[in-house]
């Protein structure tokens, strides 16, 4: 992660030439700060505020005061993720290397070109793509279902006898994190651990680097493991793909496949579970049968997608969007839940489908779109985690009821992620499975 840029893609990290220090962004002075309460409290709110002031593609600004653009138009951001040779997630390409300490706080999120599946463009991003991909799709569902059920039963088990349970920490965060160790084939007992570090890489704080280090450490014995006992898990089926990929390439791409699919997931667990103790409409919606769970967690992606904000594109030449003049080398950071909240794609849903008829249609763009979206295979597992997940919830307690006033329910704080910090609940206490009456 601290490898220079230069160093790996040929990318010169050195200041960039006069006169290309600094995107537009900041032009005017008007560029809206992307911090503060707002994005974690009331975002869409937020959004409606910019998409009055600046239209779909807002001047804003990171911390240190490094200029970007945020995409917040529904057909905007599509364009941008439809044209990967002009908008690519290429970060080689930003001109503001030359601005950008080591210690900039958002530099894990944007990155350092390397050799993963998350960090190439073009050519190289699709042989990765094509190796990770194949390995998914060999994912059996059925047993990805029943192993789902088993880890959340035994998470259930764990709180079950108490008659209450914060389910954000007992059991939306753990549960993704111990499908996804054992799906890419770490041992039950290394689950608890594995989670522990991607707990701590998620906090972004002083640990953070030293977690990061141990993740790679992990990721390496398991390769070693799999390389001398293949099994049926996803680190084997990569191993055996019909390509050449160093080690530091599987490390860095699995690596990826389980972050990635970690607190995403647990935020999509945790974010359909508040609407439920929270909102009568949408908890009669969860409960009404598999099929209603299916159809209402789809429109928790279009109301509170787990990842609001997703770091990034940056322009390979001069262009125009949305009315604004993107240089060479800009960021641009895809606003994936302010397009779902646009009026535009809003009216076209409410004419098709009625008030909610986003209910039933998935062009929202939570998973992004395009050649750099999350790949399908892992959309699919992760629907499959959090629906399950949230069905053995349901099943086994039943009258899940919130133990703090809604007021009080705090969400994480950040503009780019969207989960809470905490969910407390009561419920009528019951037997752990396979304990008799």
């Amino acid at each position: 992660m601290t490898t220079p840029a230069s160093a790996v893609s040929g990318h010169p990290t050195a200041s960039p030439p006069p006169g290309t220090g600094r995107c537009p962004a900041n032009a005017g002075g008007s560029a809206v700060p992307l911090s503060g309460p707002g994005f974690h409290t009331e975002p869409h709110a937020v959004y409606r505020a910019m998409r009055s002031e600046h239209g779909p593609v807002v001047p804003v600004e990171l911390p240190g005061g490094v200029p970007a653009w945020l995409v917040i138009g529904y057909r905007e951001l599509h364009q941008v993720t439809s044209n990967g040779e002009l908008f690519p997630r290429d970060v080689g390409l930003w001109n503001q290397w030359g601005n950008i300490p080591e210690d900039w706080p958002l530099l894990p999120m944007v990155g350092r070109p390397m050799p993963s599946v998350y960090f190439t463009a073009g050519a190289e991003h699709r042989r990765h793509a094509a190796m990770v991909g194949q390995a998914l799709e060999e994912v059996e569902h059925f047993e990805l279902r029943r192993d789902c059920e088993e880890l959340a039963d035994r998470l259930v088990d764990g709180f079950c006898r108490r008659g209450t349970a914060d389910l954000i920490a007992d059991f939306a965060v753990p549960l993704p994190v111990l499908v996804l160790a054992r799906l890419v084939g770490f041992p039950d007992a290394d689950g608890p651990r594995i989670a522990e570090v991607l707990g701590d890489l998620a906090d972004g704080g002083p640990g953070a680097q030293e977690a990061h280090l141990r993740f790679a450490e992990s990721m390496r014995r398991l390769l070693a493991s799999r390389r001398a006992m293949p099994g049926n898990d996803v680190t084997s089926r990569m191993l055996a793909y019909a390509g050449e990929f160093t080690d530091e390439e599987y490390v860095l791409d699995l690596m990826a496949i389980t972050a990635a699919g970690h607190l995403t997931t647990a935020d999509w667990i945790g974010n359909s579970l508040r609407l439920m103790l929270t909102d009568d409409q949408f908890a009669v919606a969860l409960t009404g049968g598999r099929h209603s769970v299916a159809e209402a967690m789809n429109e928790v992606l279009w109301e509170e997608g787990p990842t609001q904000i997703l770091a990034g594109r940056w322009a390979a030449r001069d262009t125009r969007l949305g009315g604004r003049g993107i240089r060479a080398g800009d960021m641009l950071l895809l606003g994936l839940g302010a397009a779902n909240a646009d009026p535009h794609i809003r009216q076209h849903l409410s004419a098709s489908g009625g008030p909610s008829g986003q209910r039933g249609n998935s062009a929202h763009l939570a998973f992004s779109h395009g050649e750099y979206r999350c790949p399908f295979p892992a959309q699919e597992i992760a629907e499959i985690i959090a629906r399950t997940g949230i069905e053995v919830l349901l099943d086994r307690l039943p009258d899940l009821e919130l133990s703090v006033p809604v007021a009080e329910l705090v969400r994480r704080q950040s503009a780019f992620l969207r989960g809470m910090t905490a969910l407390p609940v009561r419920f009528a206490p019951v037997r752990p499975t396979g304990v008799p009456s």
